[in-house]
């Protein structure tokens, strides 16, 4: 699998990592198949993007993806960092291989929850979920696959993956892995 320059520079040189304390919105993503996990935090000032920051758990693309993402969008309006898509994330990268692509769509995903975010706060009402999101609930589903979790949150229904709650995060996730899906907190074998 081959990466641009421009990736490899993002990866190992990401702009704009951290988070912002007070930030106008916050918006979170993950794809629990591949186990990306990615936060952004904005600051809004007369409609238009003064500052954005974003914490990225995942491969080097998810990483770049994010660290592009947040240059794309610097100086923006609301409306114009919503226009960032995957593709527009991944041309400016000078290309993603085919199997990464996701992680350019899971970027403006998380971008554009965060500026949900700020608009359902600023007009008093709840935010809709990103897509991709995964919260952690009463309802709780398998991080994996989505699927309904037994009784006793221990075993999926649908994939059979035995889980248990991170003592890091509190999140779900595989309790026979070597780190949490969402936090990467190491797991102690049970």
């Amino acid at each position: 699998m081959m990466y641009t320059d421009k990736v490899m520079d993002h990866f190992q040189n990401p702009r704009n990592v951290g988070t912002i304390p007070d930030a106008d919105g916050v918006g979170q993503v993950g794809n629990p198949v591949c186990g990306d996990m990615m936060t952004f935090y904005i600051k809004v000032k007369d409609n238009r993007l003064v500052d954005v920051k974003f914490q990225t758990f995942g491969c080097g693309a998810a990483i770049a993806v994010s660290s592009m993402v947040s240059e794309m969008a610097l100086g923006k309006t609301l409306e114009g960092a919503l226009q960032i898509t995957n593709m527009s994330v991944a041309e400016e990268l000078g290309g993603l291989p085919k199997n990464k692509l996701h992680c350019s769509n899971l970027g403006a995903d998380a971008l554009h929850a965060a500026i949900e975010d700020f608009r359902a706060k600023k007009e008093g009402r709840a935010a809709k979920p990103a897509p991709g999101a995964h919260e952690h609930e009463e309802e709780c589903s398998c991080p994996y696959c989505d699927g309904p979790l037994d009784e006793h949150k221990g075993v999926c229904k649908s994939c059979q993956v035995e889980l248990a709650e991170c003592p890091h995060c509190g999140q779900i996730t595989n309790a026979r892995g070597e780190k949490c899906i969402h936090c990467g907190a190491e797991i102690s074998p049970s």
